[in-house]
């Protein structure tokens, strides 16, 4: 058997599966601690982020396809709802929790039974969120925002 090190270097698709099992590999929380002051409908939301007016709803503006991802953060059953939706193609994603102060970021965890990935969504994002993992939301100017999560990451502006 070869050791990981050489596997990772030999092609493209290789390197790919490697990164992608390196993930699977890495344990994640599948609940945040509402004791770190998180936030769980819409108005704890805006005291988060120091914000009355935070948008609820994103558009991407960073795809390459022309085919804009639409956030939108939404409360539902007592916990914060973020749905990911792409344009000409349905649902991305969505997961309910808590979000959550990380530095100077905010982040929502969830457990493999808290993530609904849609058809819109490919097969490495669905590797690597399919059984848990977060989203992680920076603000980077006052109308947009960096939204994270293993294997992507995206750039958007309030709709």
């Amino acid at each position: 058997m070869r050791p990981l090190g050489n596997c990772c270097l030999t092609s493209s698709k290789v390197r790919l599966a490697c990164v992608v099992a390196a993930m699977l590999l890495v344990p994640h929380s599948s609940h945040a601690s509402v004791s770190r002051a998180c936030a769980k409908n819409i108005a704890e939301l805006n005291q988060v982020w120091g914000d009355a007016a935070f948008p609820l709803k994103w558009q991407e503006t960073s795809m390459s396809d022309g085919k804009p991802l639409v956030v939108s953060i939404q409360e539902k059953n007592g916990k914060l709802h973020l749905q990911f939706v792409k344009a000409m193609e349905g649902l991305w994603a969505e997961s309910t929790g808590y979000i959550c102060p990380a530095g100077n970021e905010l982040e929502i965890e969830f457990s493999g039974d808290e993530i609904r990935l849609g058809p819109a969504a490919n097969w490495l994002i669905k590797l690597a969120i399919g059984n848990g993992g977060k989203f992680s939301l920076q603000r980077i100017g006052p109308q947009q925002l960096r939204i994270k999560t293993s294997g992507w990451q995206g750039l958007f502006s309030s709709k």
